[in-house]
């Protein structure tokens, strides 16, 4: 019944998803990420649910969706509604559709998930299942940055959860997702002193130069055979040619695979940073690992033979994978809930300006595969 039911209306769930894509919601974009939320919360309130809004000023407005406010659901649900790209984004590249694939900023990451959840409840609703008053939803807005105003907010719905299903994009062959690496973001900050390159060099102090010795030093921090990676991705600084840089900074992404990795390059990374290689130069440290790993476990393994029996139903063959890439479902994960991210529609290519897109032939099922395993995981 479900699966003929979001057949059914795949032609509604791909006009929402048009809609969704052609509105811009990077994450710096509150007035964007907000008309998406206004959206959303049209169509859930529509379908029977209470939506409450956590306002923000800075960042866009989160979403918490529940079946009302009074009822106490035992699975969580994430998403999020900021995507990566500029504003002006979606009226330059809007939605389209070649073959099975819908195109567009953002439609896999995770705008296809925004219509996902909305009807794997929907289809919860028609078939005269009551799972979908088990499920507490969260949309928020700056998971492409870090969730910094929103961590708090999904550390505290979790506190009560038996699950946490995490809607990124499925991979390709049923892949979901069990492993993630955690995430930190650095910046170092060097100040010099400005000198005529030509005339009297002696009298500057280059802060490339120190930089650039302090970038050889982070990238001898790789141990890639133990999951920990340290990439020094941005680098600027100077003023011309013809002077002495006076500053320079670098932009820092750091990728851990256990929680012990991350006082420890934390450690190193500011060593680093306090040594001086040109006299007279300063160095600012900022940052910090912002999301931890999740691990997997043995009640994450039990979580996911559910969502295999759900799949089996379906004709869907589901296997676990581990990514290198960060998630909020590390904030669940950490917090002992068994997590599985990856439940979302089927996709591949985030981020990318021409390459990112949903693949509508499994839009159904993947949807089915969700309300499936929320019906499963509430009897």
């Amino acid at each position: 019944m479900i699966e003929a039911y979001l057949e059914e209306k795949k032609p509604e769930m791909i006009e929402l998803l048009e809609q969704l894509v052609n509105t811009d919601s990077g994450s710096g974009d509150k007035e964007g990420v907000d008309e998406v939320g206004d959206i959303l919360k049209e169509k859930f309130e529509a379908a029977g649910m209470h939506v409450k809004i956590h306002r923000e000023k800075e960042f866009g407005n989160h979403l918490e969706i529940k079946a009302n406010e009074d009822c106490d659901p035992k699975i969580m649900v994430i998403a999020h509604m900021d995507t990566v790209f500029p504003k002006g984004e979606a009226g330059e590249r809007p939605f389209k559709i070649i073959g099975d694939k819908a195109f567009g900023p953002g439609v896999n990451d995770e705008k296809a998930s925004h219509v996902q959840v909305l009807y794997a409840l929907k289809a919860l609703k028609n078939s005269g299942s009551d799972a979908y008053k088990n499920i507490h939803v969260i949309f928020n807005s700056d998971e492409e940055v870090g969730s910094p105003s929103s961590k708090s907010l999904i550390k505290q719905i979790a506190e009560d959860k038996q699950y946490s299903l995490v809607v990124e994009c499925a991979r390709p062959n049923g892949g979901i997702v069990t492993e993630r690496k955690g995430v930190g973001n650095f910046s170092l900050d060097v100040k010099g002193k400005s000198a005529h390159a030509g005339v009297e060099p002696k009298r500057g102090k280059s802060a490339i130069e120190e930089i650039s010795d302090k970038i050889l030093k982070l990238q001898k921090l790789n141990n890639y055979e133990e999951g920990l990676s340290v990439n020094v991705g941005l680098v600027n600084g100077g003023t011309s040619s013809n002077t002495v840089p006076p500053n320079a900074k670098a932009e820092i992404d750091v990728r851990i695979k256990g929680e012990e990795q991350a006082g420890e390059v934390t450690k190193e990374i500011t060593k680093i940073a306090q040594q001086e290689h040109v006299p007279g130069t300063s160095t600012e440290l900022k940052g910090s690992i912002s999301r931890p790993p999740m691990v997997k476990t043995e009640e994450t393994e039990q979580l996911v033979k559910v969502i295999q029996e759900a799949g089996d139903e379906l004709g869907m063959s589901v296997h676990p994978l581990q990514s290198g890439g960060g998630s909020d479902a590390a904030f669940t994960a950490v917090e002992g809930i068994p997590t599985v991210d990856g439940m979302g529609p089927m996709g591949e290519f985030s981020h990318s300006e021409t390459d990112e897109y949903t693949d509508l032939k499994t839009f159904p099922q993947h949807t089915a595969l969700l309300a499936k395993t929320i019906e499963k995981l509430s009897k």
